[in-house]
C-alpha cells in the first residue's frame, strides 16, 4: 500500500476565484495515474470527509491525458476575508498527502 504522495509528482492546491479550491493531483507515468485512479480512493465521499463537506460539494475531474486529476470544492472562509488563514489557498491540500492508495 503507497501513499498519494509516494505516487504523484505533484500535488498542489490554490484558489479558483474567492469561493472555490482546486487540488491538483499531477503524475509522471500512466502506472502511478492508473493506480491511483482506478483505487477509487479519490472519490467524492472520501474528499468530503477530509475537508468536512458534503459529497456533492466535491468535484472531481479526470483529466487523463494530462495524467492530472483536479478536484474542486468549496473555501470554508471567502479568500481574503476576515479570519482567512491561507489566503492564496496554496496550504489546503494536505490532508490528500498521506491518503493510502490500495491497488489491485
Amino acid at each position: 500500500m503507497a501513499k498519494l504522495h509516494e505516487l504523484a509528482k505533484v500535488i498542489r492546491s490554490k484558489n479558483a476565484g474567492a469561493l472555490l479550491l482546486t487540488l491538483d493531483i499531477i503524475f509522471d507515468n500512466e502506472e502511478a495515474y492508473r493506480t491511483v485512479f482506478d483505487s477509487g480512493v479519490l472519490s467524492p465521499r472520501k474528499i468530503a470527509s477530509l475537508y468536512n463537506l458534503s459529497d456533492n460539494q466535491v468535484e472531481i475531474i479526470a483529466f487523463e491525458v494530462a495524467l492530472a486529476i483536479k478536484i474542486t470544492i468549496p473555501r470554508h472562509t471567502i479568500a481574503g476575508s476576515p479570519g482567512d488563514s491561507d489566503v492564496y489557498g496554496a496550504q489546503q491540500h494536505a490532508p490528500l498527502l498521506d491518503l493510502e492508495i490500495t491497488s489491485g
